[in-house]
């Protein structure tokens, strides 16, 4: 991910909203106990997506991919009081920490955390949903939209997060990689949707916003 300048980066996050309280801890927890700990959306990307959720209002979420539950924490911040958001993660492991943080966040009343297979999962949600945030395996960043566009209310928006892949979308010695050629597949279908209009953003590893016409 590591691929935007690091001054730039740093210069953005001294000049961008402090993480609240909650999602510092939760941020230094990820760090200290958790593999992987860059799948955190983090302090830049994470006070996009609360902005997002701030103009957009949604009153209906769905996010594919919890982790350690900071994204779906900035989602809730420009939610409604009766919103719900509905989260879905294949790890079990990591379900008591996320449940931890939403309960300390003040958020555990309005999110709804599942665990399993979300193509499984998916489909039984009777919801129309105002904001998607995909951010799970890459393979199945397409079958994710399949499922979700038609859920998706007119004007509703529909986030995916690491669509930049570190860089490798542009790089030919790395579309032989599954993940790296199903982002570029995905990209290239989402942006011919006529469905949808488009616009890659490339903070941290790239978020391609959607808004459904």
């Amino acid at each position: 991910m590591d691929f935007i300048d690091l001054s730039i980066q740093k210069y953005a996050e001294q000049h961008t909203q402090k993480e609240p309280e909650v999602l510092r801890e939760l941020n230094r927890e990820t760090y200290s106990k958790v593999l992987q700990p860059r799948m955190l959306s983090g302090h830049l990307q994470g006070r996009a997506l609360s902005f997002f959720s701030k103009m957009i209002r949604p009153q209906f979420v769905l996010e594919i991919g919890t982790y350690t539950g900071y994204s779906a924490i900035c989602l809730t911040e420009g939610m409604p009081e009766n919103g719900k958001l509905v989260t879905i993660d294949v790890n079990e492991e990591l379900e008591e920490m996320a449940s931890k943080y939403f309960v300390k966040s003040g958020t555990s009343n309005i999110i709804d955390q599942r665990i399993g297979d979300a193509l499984q999962i998916i489909p039984t949600l009777d919801i129309i949903w105002d904001l998607v945030f995909i951010d799970a395996d890459k393979i199945n960043y397409s079958n994710y939209y399949d499922l979700v566009i038609d859920q998706t209310s007119k004007g509703g928006f529909i986030i995916a997060d690491n669509v930049l892949w570190s860089g490798k979308v542009v790089d030919k010695k790395s579309n032989e990689d599954k993940d790296t050629k199903a982002l570029i597949d995905f990209n290239q279908k989402v942006h011919a949707d006529v469905r949808v209009e488009n616009f890659l953003m490339p903070i941290r590893d790239g978020l391609m916003i959607l808004r459904k016409l």
